[in-house]
């Protein structure tokens, strides 16, 4: 059976911008694991609302470019009211960004796994599973 990851948009921004942090290279951590995606043919799930995120960052122009080689890969996924709810209120509860409870239950609702490095998200996995991209490596 085939995967389905969704990358947080950090790890999109590590890919793109090649970032490093003082430990390791990041940027190249996100482009292995990208670069292992393609080749396996999973799949990848980009939200409307990840593409939102993107947008306070890049352009349009640029955003398309990132995702140009993944393009076949791509399954886009909608934000529903009913996630938008729950989102809100978990992230009371949690006393973490709401941003990142969205991306937790889209993925657990398009059965994909959470690709991040955010610490945020290890108080979301009982929504969903949550793997930084050297574990997939």
């Amino acid at each position: 059976m085939i995967e389905t990851y969704y990358l947080d948009t950090s790890v999109w921004m590590d890919y793109y911008e090649d970032r490093k942090d003082p430990s390791k290279n990041i940027g190249e951590l996100a482009f292995r694991l990208l670069k292992k995606l393609l080749a396996s043919k999973s799949k990848i799930l980009v939200s409307t609302f990840l593409l939102k995120e993107l947008e306070t960052a890049y352009s349009l122009e640029k955003i398309r470019g990132i995702f140009f080689p993944f393009q076949g890969l791509i399954e886009t996924a909608g934000l529903s009211e009913e996630q938008r709810e729950e989102a809100r209120i978990i992230a009371k509860e949690r006393e973490i960004p709401r941003g990142d409870v969205i991306h937790a239950i889209l993925a657990r609702d398009n059965d994909a796994i959470l690709v991040s490095r955010d610490k945020h998200f290890q108080k979301l996995k009982d929504i969903c599973e949550v793997m930084k991209p050297e574990e997939l490596i």
